[in-house]
């Protein structure tokens, strides 16, 4: 069987639906969401209710930031998250609706475990809020700390940069890895899928994993989406920084 692990979409519809119709063609109908459905970009709404099926999805911080007031977040995202929250307060055509994509933020969990994998948005240490970068794996009490929190795998989001760590300090991005990685090579690895909708590794495509639950191997799959539809959406608003406009043009 395989799964599509998603993360990080951040309201950016053009990216969700690319990854989306690629899933589908792929015949694959099981999807891991690992959260931030919203914040950001300009089509909260649209977002949340293309995840609504998902098989599974995690509560990621900007998720959280919609529902209470955001923490830790700087100018621009608590600006773009309060703008988000407004939309999703806006009255629609469908009030059933409205209603349901309150109900869905607020059922969301924090992590999910199965068969030795579990699914985060930040880490196994903090699901919720903890950036494990490629760097990271020079602070070895940091990177041996979270791996003693995991079974065997762990997948997570967050950090919107793609890639695999093993506990003997390594980072292989997907280049590295030439975009398949065969989890049974290591006891315990950390899989950040990358971000849908705002990558951050200088490669502005969308970015999600293929999960193969049989053989415990992972495709990494990279699709371009209209960057520039989405840059225009959010020039248009003016609580969006101009600069997450920009940002994703770059993938940075």
């Amino acid at each position: 069987m395989k799964r599509a692990i998603i993360s990080d979409i951040h309201s950016n519809l053009e990216a969700l639906e690319t990854v989306l119709d690629d899933i589908q063609q792929q015949e694959i109908t099981e999807i891991y969401c690992l959260g931030d459905v919203i914040g950001y970009g300009p089509n909260p709404r649209e977002c949340i209710d293309r995840v609504l099926n998902c098989q599974v999805c995690i509560l990621g911080n900007h998720d959280q930031g919609a529902l209470f007031d955001p923490e830790g977040f700087n100018t621009g995202a608590e600006r773009a998250i309060f703008w988000t929250r407004g939309q999703l307060e806006k009255p629609g055509d469908d009030p059933e609706l409205d209603q349901r994509r309150w109900e869905f933020l607020c059922n969301l969990p924090r992590s999910r475990r199965e068969n030795g994998l579990l699914f985060v948005h930040g880490s196994a240490r903090n699901p919720l809020n903890e950036y494990v970068f490629p760097e990271d794996i020079y602070n070895q009490r940091k990177i041996e700390k979270i791996f003693s929190l995991v079974e065997h795998y762990c997948f997570q989001g967050h950090t919107h940069v793609p890639g695999v760590f093993t506990q003997d300090m390594n980072f292989q991005s997907p280049e590295d890895l030439d975009y398949h990685y065969d989890l049974k090579l290591q006891n315990k690895s950390l899989i950040n899928v990358g971000s849908v909708g705002q990558p951050r590794d200088s490669d502005p495509r969308a970015c999600y994993v293929v999960l193969d639950t049989e053989d415990l191997t992972i495709e990494y799959r990279r699709l371009e989406y209209p960057v520039e539809t989405t840059a225009s959406k959010i020039y248009d608003i003016p609580d969006l920084d101009n600069f997450l406009g920009d940002r994703l043009k770059e993938g940075r």
